[in-house]
């Protein structure tokens, strides 16, 4: 196959997953462990912990002359193995932990993180961080290296381990001919909105597909969404299906169309929309827009190819909110303006799309807690 340099000075866009596999193969992806089932998704690779974590005094970024490491030995006040049966991350707590994966990045291909869908849902707060890195979840282009998650439980004290998959990193190929970047303008989004749907519903458009909060009282049998609890047991995130929901959360009836954010809670909340993303693109939900209120949308903003395609191709998935309001109350109201999608070309089709290779736990959802949580 071609190297990725090579193509990405031709067509740029989001790696897909056989373009990830080459970087493995040819070892721009560096491994201290094989690959592990399912760890390469459509448009992105799952990051693994290593067998260390530490704990911090404080979230920090080591700026362009010093390492992760150089500080990690002046912050860290506990070390900790995450081998066998792995450790407990406590709520409210800063770590540290080197990953299972490294990078030797060509100058043509950068790197992006979020953590993934599963970590967002359970308000684990992670992020990336590069030797000499002066911004978070960004890998430069040609960057030689080590990677470090920094994670932060926010609601439930988490058991991890050795191989835990906290956050997830898309990689970008910059075309010499793209000036854009390969994001989709509103345009662009409107023209193929009319031949391939991108919601079920009419199309708000602002710098991206802009989506409303459901809060109605038909929409999912009268729940409109979850509270996190604030003192529960720890949850094991390599349990699928284990743990009961009303011992974490708080079900959130439907009063009038209204919910008031409490500053500091965490919310589970859906889009009024069902979405499709095509075949040929990629979506990333911006995190916050000022614009639409003092809360953060969406910990967790990857939206793979093939996501929340029906049967028929047609949209038949909502998007699931992680949110928390900032430092005053905020009334939200059914059909409100709550977060936005930003499209991005990807360098080539996946061979498989999102739901197709059997380890997609959130296709056609609606209302949807993590996968760790017993359906009702």
């Amino acid at each position: 196959m071609e190297p990725v340099n090579a193509l990405a000075a031709k067509c740029g866009g989001v790696l897909s997953s056989r373009q990830i596999q080459a970087m493995a193969d040819a070892g721009q992806i560096r491994l201290a462990a094989p690959l592990a089932h399912g760890q390469i998704q459509p448009a992105s690779l799952d990051l693994r912990l290593g067998p260390k974590a530490y704990r911090v005094r404080a979230s920090f970024l080591p700026g362009k002359r010093r390492s992760v490491d150089e500080l990690l030995c002046a912050l860290k006040y506990d070390e900790m193995s995450l081998e066998g049966g792995g450790a407990v991350l406590e709520r409210g707590c800063f770590y540290v932990v080197p990953l299972l994966e490294s990078l030797v990045l060509g100058d043509a291909v950068l790197g992006a993180a979020n953590p993934k869908s599963s970590t967002g849902r359970l308000d684990i707060f992670t992020r990336l961080i590069t030797d000499r890195g002066d911004r978070f979840d960004e890998v430069a282009p040609g960057y030689h290296g080590p990677l470090y998650a920094e994670v932060s439980p926010r609601s439930f004290s988490v058991r991890v381990r050795t191989g835990t998959r906290l956050n997830q990193l898309r990689f970008r190929a910059h075309a010499q001919s793209d000036s854009q970047g390969g994001t989709l303008g509103d345009a662009a989004l409107a023209e193929l909105h009319r031949t391939s749907p991108l919601v079920d519903g009419p199309l708000n458009l602002r710098d991206g597909v802009v989506l409303r909060v459901a809060l109605d009282a038909d929409a999912f049998g009268g729940i409109i969404g979850y509270r996190a609890q604030k003192h529960t047991d720890v949850i094991d995130v390599d349990r699928i299906g284990a743990y009961r929901i009303d011992d974490y959360w708080e079900r959130l009836p439907a009063r009038d169309g209204r919910l008031i954010l409490d500053p500091g809670d965490f919310y589970i909340l859906a889009s009024h929309e069902r979405l499709a993303i095509p075949p040929d693109l990629a979506a990333e939900m911006a995190p916050m827009d000022a614009a639409i209120g003092e809360f953060r949308v969406h910990y967790a903003g990857f939206f793979d190819p093939g996501f929340g395609a029906g049967p028929d191709g047609q949209p038949g998935a909502r998007a699931v909110l992680e949110v928390r309001s900032r430092e005053v109350p905020f009334i939200l109201e059914d059909g409100q303006f709550i977060g936005r999608l930003v499209y991005e070309r990807m360098a080539e089709t996946p061979e498989s799309l999102y739901g197709q290779s059997g380890v997609s736990n959130y296709q056609g959802q609606g209302l949807k807690l993590s996968k760790h949580f017993m359906a009702d």
